[in-house]
């Protein structure tokens, strides 16, 4: 009778974990996705837009190779390095994947973005024609002028290196073109 008993205890204790075990996994990545509200703003707005990209409604698959790029070391940041060091690569995936979830940041009331500067049409392919980004790319539009300019000066002088398209097309244009580009997506 013991072990009948037993036996329907431990089936129990196994369906409640089974059943719970996807709510605590969900609960774990919103507490591990706490810790990035720190920079990246509890409400999608980072602290310090122009030195921090807004993650709230980005692309998944971009979130996740950023993350992992900070995790093996292919994107150098003393401040992301530590904060992916010990969170596993399945962790990374479900955190790209709840920010992603969550919806872009309203933008404050801005001007209007004017024509596209020469040599934006090269990026449409890749983050879409309106630049909300896609599968491969990121959402370029919303972001700050700051943050987008710093970026796309990285790409060019070699400092970002964890893409193999986006330095060529940043080295490719001028100075100007690369800082007309910033201001009109940042505008979008």
């Amino acid at each position: 009778m013991f072990n009948r008993q037993f036996l329907t205890l431990c089936g129990v204790v196994g369906i409640f974990a089974a059943i719970t075990a996807p709510a605590k996994a969900a609960d774990d990545i919103e507490a591990k996705a706490q810790a990035c509200a720190a920079c990246h703003g509890a409400n999608g707005v980072p602290t310090d837009p122009k030195t921090m990209p807004i993650i709230w409604g980005q692309q998944a698959n971009y979130l996740y190779k950023e993350l992992h790029d900070y995790k093996s070391g292919d994107r150098k940041s003393p401040i992301m390095a530590p904060v992916v060091a010990d969170i596993s690569l399945a962790d990374l995936r479900q955190l790209a994947n709840y920010f992603a979830a969550k919806p872009w940041p309203a933008k404050q009331a801005a001007g209007a973005a004017g024509s596209p500067p020469n040599g934006i049409a090269q990026c449409q392919p890749c983050h879409q024609p309106n630049f909300e980004g896609g599968a491969p790319a990121p959402r370029l539009s919303g972001l700050s002028y700051e943050y987008l300019a710093g970026t796309m000066k990285s790409f060019a002088d070699g400092g970002r290196t964890n893409n193999g398209d986006m330095p060529g097309f940043m080295k490719a244009l001028s100075d100007s073109d690369r800082d007309a580009m910033a201001r009109y997506l940042a505008e979008l």
